[in-house]
């Protein structure tokens, strides 16, 4: 399969599939889903330009330090569980570590796919038997991007379903998500990039990015840190890449 990959004779959609599936990852188990990575930064330009390196995601670094000021927060933060001066283990059973979330969960699936069924009545399960307050759900593409960008400790990455699967992006539904409270702005479909004229058009793009001469290029940067060499050991914690 890697062979494949390499010789082009299967798409990056295809591959990145192959090895969810290789590493145990199934649409059965909301703890153990299919993981795709960020792939582009630009979700304001009106035209998205897939010439311009500029508009992709660095792949060579996990999520929450591809800001690099967010870097420097994430290296303190080891060290200082390093020295114990913020982490009190006293078993001494669990390891130092960069994140304390995770790139991939149950409720990261649910809060991206809040909009159709099954996932909206798993949401109201975990959240009591109601919808999370709008501000924290999933409204808009470009906010989640720059939430990323602000907060090194919201580290989720994308699902499968962003390349594929237009109808999450709408609240076919009806569902009452109530209003953001600083706007006031009421929570319906999913907020798109400026560049995404519908949610078909954005699922067009977004997979033409993925298949770009540049994500082909780098791909298997992210595929190292989720998937391959950089999980765990040095080779983690050199590239910022150790989770709880």
């Amino acid at each position: 399969i890697f062979q494949k990959w390499v010789n082009r004779e299967i798409s990056n959609f295809d591959y990145l599939i192959q090895l969810n599936t290789m590493a145990g990852r199934t649409y059965n188990d909301l703890a153990q889903y299919p993981v795709f990575p960020w792939i582009l930064r630009d979700y304001t330009s009106e035209e998205l330009d897939l010439n311009n390196p500029a508009v992709f995601r660095d792949l060579s670094k996990p999520i929450g330090v591809v800001n690099e000021k967010n870097a420097k927060t994430v290296k303190e933060k080891y060290i200082s569980l390093f020295r114990y001066e913020n982490f009190e283990d006293p078993l001494g059973m669990i390891d130092k570590f960069h994140y304390g979330t995770h790139y991939s969960n149950a409720a990261g699936v649910m809060h991206y796919l809040i909009r159709v069924e099954p996932f909206t009545t798993l949401h109201i399960q975990l959240q009591s038997g109601r919808f999370d307050c709008a501000d924290r759900q999933f409204h808009s593409i470009p906010a989640t991007w720059q939430a990323l960008m602000d907060n090194p400790n919201d580290v989720k990455e994308l699902i499968p379903e962003f390349f594929y699967f237009p109808e999450f992006l709408e609240n076919q539904n009806g569902f009452n998500l109530g209003q953001l409270q600083m706007s006031k702005e009421v929570v319906n479909d999913v907020v798109l990039p400026k560049w995404a004229h519908s949610p078909e058009d954005f699922i067009y793009k977004h997979r033409k990015a993925l298949e770009s001469e540049y994500v082909s290029a780098h791909l298997h940067e992210w595929i190292d840190l989720i998937f391959g060499y950089k999980q765990r050991g040095p080779a983690a914690v050199e590239a910022l890449n150790v989770f709880y």
